[in-house]
């Protein structure tokens, strides 16, 4: 609010809010001022003033990572994967930080050190966090942060796309291990990758209300690209189903699914999954196998059953039909058919 005081042979008028900078005016009439007051106070309403450079002096880095984590990342899909990017990020000596001495050099300092042990795609995803993270303080928290700092941050990108497709034999050595592991989960979630082409957040996602075991449809209604779908199960797909519900695993000390339609088929996390899955290939004896590459192995095959790639697209979900031509690699033989015809 303004204050007003006579000094000296002028009024001096003062404008303080909390959280913006004050601003001090003089006039010889009174009068001058209060107008002057009123347009500034007008401004402030309106968001318009200009704000305290000083407020980043109260917070840490730290202290933002950890606001953003447990204010907004808790309400994200992806909050566990989330959550272990930034607890690993609020190790480093950057954190320690107050935001009025953050820059763009602390950050391509902290880039070249990162390179030095992940990918280029791996670090961009992660720092992709932190820079909403600052969108979000200047944006919604009112923190008066001019620019961010990871705006201008450059990064190259190296072309990482995987053509890995199950070798023969991989996937029958790969179901004989997960059999041989406690958790009744790991077969079926395998066998339903390979049969629907689903990512694994997609698979652990599955209620039982998702599915209509009449019509062999399943419904996925939440996605990467934030696009519901309803995809056609296979007869093996819908095998697998069916086991889950008549209470496969009982014998391993699970407890049968519940009776309740609203319940997950895999009630099992991510990273436990993670874990379980790296052992499986450990005992399997396969190397350079990713899980996402059993979404590779099932578009490729669904190519090789004649689907068109429209059709495939109703499956698979991308938005991008030319995402789709790194899984014709199976379609190149018969072109050389064609063609040789």
């Amino acid at each position: 609010m303004a204050s007003f005081r006579w000094r000296g042979e002028k009024w001096q008028v003062q404008i303080r809010r909390e959280g913006e900078a004050s601003l001090t005016r003089s006039f010889h009439r009174k009068k001058d001022a209060e107008v002057w007051a009123r347009q500034l106070e007008l401004q402030a309403d309106q968001l318009k003033l200009p704000k305290d450079p000083r407020a980043l002096e109260r917070w840490t880095l730290g202290e933002l990572v950890e606001r953003y984590r447990d204010e907004v990342s808790i309400h994200k899909r992806g909050f566990e994967i989330e959550k272990l990017v930034l607890n690993a990020f609020l190790r480093h000596k950057l954190c320690s930080k107050h935001l009025s001495e953050i820059s763009q050099s602390d950050f391509a300092a902290y880039r070249d050190e990162r390179l030095k042990n992940i990918k280029p795609n791996s670090l961009k995803r992660q720092l992709a966090i932190i820079h909403n993270l600052f969108e979000v303080a200047r944006e919604e928290w009112g923190l008066p942060i001019r620019e961010n700092p990871l705006n201008k941050l450059r990064l190259t990108e190296t072309d990482q796309r995987r053509e890995r497709r199950l070798r023969e034999g991989e996937l029958d050595r790969l179901i004989e291990a997960a059999k041989t592991r406690r958790n009744p989960y790991i077969t079926a979630i395998i066998l339903l990758a390979v049969e629907t082409g689903m990512r694994r957040g997609e698979i652990l996602g599955i209620h039982w209300d998702h599915i209509n075991f009449d019509g062999r449809s399943l419904l996925i209604p939440h996605t990467k690209n934030g696009y519901a779908r309803t995809i056609p199960l296979t007869a093996k797909a819908l095998e697998v189903l069916e086991d889950k519900r008549e209470g496969i695993g009982i014998s391993n000390g699970f407890p049968p699914p519940p009776s309740e339609d609203d319940v997950a088929v895999f009630p099992i996390t991510p990273n436990a999954f993670r874990l379980a899955w790296e052992r499986v290939k450990k005992r399997a004896g396969i190397e350079d196998l990713h899980f996402h590459d059993l979404r590779h192995e099932a578009i490729s095959r669904f190519f090789e059953m004649g689907l068109t790639a429209p059709e495939v697209v109703l499956i698979s979900g991308h938005r991008d039909m030319r995402m789709l031509f790194r899984y014709t690699h199976p379609m190149r033989t018969g072109i050389l058919v064609k063609l040789n015809k």
